[in-house]
């Protein structure tokens, strides 16, 4: 049987040898890296934000209807809308474990049925950032209200549609990377009947640092 059109289309796992490495600069949060590695015959120095990796969470009432965040993220001078998320900070935490309590913590939610709905580079020429996102299904309030702060203690929920979240990212009015691919995989999904999820605890290769 002949493979379907575009089942070659895969990114490629590339380990070049790297020269030096060495923290350009620390910060608070992230730090940037300086990577010398060979490439093609020559060295080449890059520099990066050197990030945890994150997760996301696409939670989807019985309704259909999927809930969004707006909080105020100050590099980008926006309250933009976004979907439950946070950091692979905690030392040897599974991905999905952290997806959950990301929920629980920014949502005051939890679910039942977990997938795997998209694995992303956010910008791989600056960063070496992956999201997993999830779409969790077969929600529930947790029954008590997680005590936030910063940017996250005034956070704004809602609850929309999902063609009518989706009609947003088509009008440009929403601009939140994780919210867009996680609303337009969605719909896809959706329309092929869910068949192209994946398993809440499927391995995660294309994670620059778990999967070393």
């Amino acid at each position: 049987m002949a493979d379907a059109p575009g089942a070659d289309l895969n990114d490629q796992p590339f380990r070049p040898e790297i020269v030096r490495s060495e923290t350009a600069f620390e910060g608070k949060i992230w730090n940037v890296r300086r990577d010398v590695f060979r490439y093609n015959g020559e060295e080449i120095t890059r520099e990066y934000v050197d990030h945890t990796g994150a997760v996301g969470i696409l939670a989807m009432g019985d309704d259909g209807q999927v809930l969004l965040i707006r909080q105020y993220r100050h590099p980008v001078r926006h309250r933009d809308w976004e979907i439950p998320a946070g950091l692979l900070d905690q030392h040897a935490e599974d991905p999905l474990t952290a997806a959950q309590r990301e929920l629980s913590e920014e949502a005051d939610l939890e679910a039942d049925e977990w997938n795997v709905l998209a694995d992303v580079f956010t910008s791989p020429g600056g960063n070496d950032e992956a999201i997993r996102i999830y779409l969790a299904r077969g929600i529930r309030s947790t029954g008590s209200a997680f005590a936030r702060e910063a940017e996250e203690a005034d956070i704004e929920v809602r609850w929309v549609p999902l063609d009518e979240a989706v009609e947003a990212v088509l009008q440009r009015r929403v601009h939140n990377a994780p919210l867009i691919i996680a609303l337009l995989a969605a719909r896809t999904a959706r329309e092929q009947d869910w068949s192209t999820l994946g398993a809440a605890t499927e391995p995660w290769p294309s994670h620059p640092k778990l999967s070393r």
